[in-house]
């Protein structure tokens, strides 16, 4: 390094590599400067003059420089190293690997190289090169801990765990037998638990058993050991003392449920699908019984019981838990209790022993069979409780009710104001959801939670302004947009996205989609620190979960509806495309001369509306450009605040299917991510895609109505091709003929017997009907009356109760406006339309798209529809509902009209 200069210059060229490493790259740009002056066309100085300019931001300098240099000295293996460092600031892996490659042919023994080659091939899961990378290392530096560890690691990442316990095993060999001393205990019980866990995964309980034993007094972490000696002895079925262990583990944490789940195994009592014999359940009973005596103060062996108790003994159990948390008033008593609505008839009960503990306190102030008087809260969290059911069981009339007493009896909890919220916004009533969630909020502007749930409302009513001007209260220096990105803020621009998405806004939706996915890619870079951070720590386990969780991370929820939402968006951008100049031209010479007088004024004022939102956010960005000490910060300008040019691709499809294939890798099993695909490949056509995503929902769930249409739409498109006249499109159709009669849904059937089959078998479902309707429509255009009459004769069924106050309805509020548009823009049957629309404001009168009578929000708030928050440009007065910011002076008077 440096050897071909001479001795001044040498000590300079080290200089340069110490700034480097010091982070003082000016120090460093002028000791390179010095050499250059003499020495112009040294490669290696050229290099790193340029690796130094790429941590000062000035990347294209950077490149060129080091481009430069690895010209004058291509058998400089600094230079081929520096090139590769500067790939891997950019995230270029894979040309960096080629970099360390080219580096290590002229110094292949280069500690430093090989160790960044390693962490590159970790990160990009080149597990057969990470192995002999780390073999080399530990050759070149045997004595050096790490070089160890990562071999192992690097075998067992290369599924052979037993050649990693056979490297650790010959690492131990190594140590002196009073190893560790007492500064690095701690690491070496880790690796201790590593080996054990290879052992577990390779199959050897029994030794990892007997290994774990003979350790013990070597392990710092004593609840790691347990969990681990009861791990392998239920799965050696040594149960009593399995037994025997969860028993000392639940007197360390009674409230850990996984204790108590291992237990239950142990004593031959425990079901996957919690589905228990009558003896079996009175010997659970008996077991928690016996544990809650010992744990009397612990709140899972009270509440465990009641996801297998049944009838009356389900019911005192649930009096015995529900009664010391309504006097003690937990908010999230509810949530609690909610999974036990999937079991069968335990809704009913709870309603029940609801009502007759809100009766009782309502009327003596007590509990039944009670002596001891009630705090006068008990009877508003009784309440507060029941609305919280009724709202689940969509009776929201009762809930609203129950909700509103609450609040007349306790105006100050904060907890029921947000609780009226989510039921008005169950209910349809979005606009008045929002007012309620910000009531809430303005009651405690220091709770972020509060703040964050009336952000969520405000964007389900399509209120963008707001929500962003409630969002920046919480955020640094007052520029929302960068801080909610940089503070990775998924849900918000999940939301965002959804509203801009519901608005016909493709651009600003698309950015907001397209930032959660950036997100996820900056969670997968993230993970790069961790290589060698982990293997120095000794964090072993929770590396190797770590990379195990980065290679399903594509399958999180939040990265599917971000995927998802960029697909449909793409997909309706080819559909629509927008508008050239020439053709909104053409349209405006066709108006007559007042329409386009309106139209002008229109565009004017929106405009205004535009650069005045700009000129505010301008003055909060000038304003917030100053830190505390009074320092400026330099923020950088998004030069796509609209996402006009994510519209402008030549094939939107093509975008389309960049996301696509990450969902059908990642969430295979999502009935979302087929439907996708049949769509996006329907429309680019790709014939034979389209069949494997309609065989592909078949298999996930045949009786769902999209797939039923997606079948008949597919085998509809496929009988009105054309005839083959190419090799591979005769190939295609004799694919396509032979994979047809092993549908069995089309067995020996039209298309058209098809559809009515489905209707025979599916008569009361309403969506089932709607595809029906809308297949027909597509098959037989001429009975366009006939498949509007089949949503019209559709009947709302009463649902299964359990003994609920008053009939519930089947239809949900969601597939009905999904009707309701099918008949507007597909079946294109205004009256039909109207009169659907009418119906449903009975069924749901408090849905603001269906006009219920109970809709509107009767106040002077600043949220009511009629007051503007319908505006959705961004400049609406709803936008300065926040002057007020803590006074509830503008929501007092705010009811639902009855």
């Amino acid at each position: 390094m440096g050897a071909s200069l001479p001795p001044k210059e040498a000590n300079l060229f080290k200089l340069i590599v110490k700034s480097y490493e010091t982070k003082q790259y000016k120090k460093g740009l002028k000791a390179a400067d010095t050499i250059l002056k003499k020495f112009p066309d040294h490669g290696e100085t050229l290099s790193m003059k340029g690796l130094t300019l790429n941590c000062m931001d000035r990347k294209s300098e950077a490149y060129e420089l080091v481009r430069l240099g690895l010209k004058n000295d291509l058998k400089s293996h600094v230079c081929w190293h520096v090139y590769g460092l500067l790939y891997r600031s950019d995230r270029e892996y894979r040309e960096a690997i080629k970099c360390y490659r080219n580096a290590l042919r002229i110094d292949p023994d280069n500690i430093e190289i090989l160790r960044d080659l390693s962490l590159l091939q970790a990160q990009m899961r080149d597990l057969t090169g990470f192995v002999e990378t780390r073999q080399q290392l530990l050759t070149l530096k045997p004595n050096h801990r790490m070089n160890w560890i990562g071999f192992a690691v690097s075998h067992h990442l290369n599924s052979n765990a037993l050649k990693a316990v056979e490297i650790l095993e010959a690492y131990e060999g190594t140590l002196e037998e009073d190893f560790p001393p007492d500064n690095e205990r701690c690491e070496h019980g880790e690796m201790l638990l590593y080996k054990i866990s290879l052992l577990e995964e390779s199959g050897s309980t029994e030794r990892a058993l007997d290994e774990l034993r003979k350790k013990e007094s070597k392990m710092v972490d004593k609840l790691a050991y347990k969990e681990q000696e009861v791990s392998l002895l239920v799965t050696l079925g040594r149960f009593e003392e399995g037994a025997t262990l969860y028993r000392g583990l639940l007197s360390m944490n009674p409230d850990n449920y996984r204790y108590y789940e291992g237990l239950q195994k142990c004593v031959g009592l425990y079901s996957e699908n919690a589905e228990y014999s009558p003896a079996q359940i009175e010997q659970l009973d008996d077991l928690y019984k016996s544990l809650a005596q010992q744990y009397n103060w612990s709140s899972a062996v009270k509440r465990i019981p009641l996801d297998f108790l049944q009838g009356d003994k389900f019911r005192e159990a649930a009096d015995n838990y529900i009664r010391p948390l309504l006097t003690k008033g937990v908010p999230s008593l509810f949530s609690d209790l909610s999974s036990l609505y999937d079991h069968h008839g335990k809704a009913d009960i709870l309603e029940k022993l609801f009502l007759e503990l809100e009766h009782s306190i309502r009327t003596t102030g007590r509990y039944p069979g009670r002596e001891e008087k009630e705090p006068p809260s008990t009877l508003m969290w009784a309440l507060f409780l029941l609305a919280q059911h009724y709202d689940r069981r969509g009776q929201y009339d009762i809930a609203l009710s129950k909700i509103d007493e609450a609040i007349e009896h306790t105006p100050t909890v904060i907890d029921l104001y947000s609780a009226k919220s989510r039921i008005l916004k169950h209910a349809g009533n979005l606009a008045a959801a929002a007012a309620l969630a910000d009531e809430a909020r303005c009651m405690d502007l220091a709770d972020r939670y509060i703040n964050s749930e009336c952000v969520k409302r405000m964007l389900q009513a399509d209120q963008v302004a707001l929500a962003e001007k409630t969002a920046v209260l919480f955020t640094k220096d007052g520029d929302q947009h960068n801080n909610l990105h940089d503070m990775q803020c998924m849900w918000y621009e999940l939301a965002s996205g959804e509203s801009y998405f519901r608005q016909g806004d493709l651009g600003r939706a698309l950015k907001k989609f397209l930032a959660v996915e950036k997100h996820y890619a900056d969670i997968t870079e993230d993970q790069f620190d961790f290589h060698s951070y982990c293997l120095r720590k000794m964090t072993l386990r929770t590396y190797v979960e770590m990379l195990k969780f980065q290679d399903r991370l594509h399958s999180h929820a939040y990265f599917h509806k971000a995927a998802a939402g960029a697909i449909r968006c793409y997909i309706k951008l080819y559909d629509s495309p927008p508008k050239s100049t020439a053709d909104e031209d053409d349209e405006m010479s066709k108006l007559l001369p007042s329409q386009k007088k309106k139209l002008r004024q229109k565009q004017r004022k929106a405009e205004a509306r535009a650069k005045k939102e700009a000129e505010g956010k301008n003055e909060e960005s000038n304003a917030s450009n100053f830190s505390k000490t009074g320092k400026k910060n330099v923020k950088p300008v998004d030069p796509d605040p609209h996402g006009e040019k994510l519209l402008q691709v030549e094939d939107p499809l093509s975008e389309a299917t960049k996301y696509l294939k990450l969902l059908q890798k990642n969430s295979p099993d999502s009935l979302e991510t087929h439907l996708l695909a049949f769509e996006v490949n329907f429309r680019k056509p790709k014939v034979l895609l389209a069949l494997q995503a309609v065989q592909q929902l078949l298999r996930l769930n045949a009786e769902h109505p999209d797939t039923h249409r997606c079948l008949i739409k597919f085998f509809h498109k496929v009988d009105s091709m054309a005839a083959p006249v190419t090799d591979a499109e005769k190939l295609i159709w004799r694919f396509l003929e032979a994979e047809r009669p092993a549908i069995s849904q089309l067995h020996e059937k039209s298309l058209i017997e098809t559809n009515y089959v489905v209707l025979q078998k599916h008569q009361d479902s309403l969506m089932h009907r709607s595809a029906v309707a809308e297949m027909l429509y597509a098959l037989q255009p001429d009975k366009k009356a006939e498949a509007v009459k089949l949503i019209e004769e559709s009947t709302n069924n009463p649902g299964p109760t359990n003994g609920a106050l008053g009939p519930v309805g089947q239809w949900k509020l969601k597939d009905c406006i999904t009707v309701h548009k099918l008949l507007e823009t597909v079946l294109l049957d205004q009256t039909a339309a109207l009169k659907w629309k009418e119906r449903c404001a009975e069924y749901f009168p408090y849905s603001i798209h269906f006009g219920g009578k109970l809709s509107s929000v009767v106040s002077n708030s600043p949220l009511n529809p009629e007051n503007g928050s319908e505006d959705h440009s961004g400049g609406g007065r709803g936008t300065d509902s926040l002057a007020s910011n803590g006074k509830l002076e503008a929501f007092k008077d705010l009811t639902i009209s009855a």
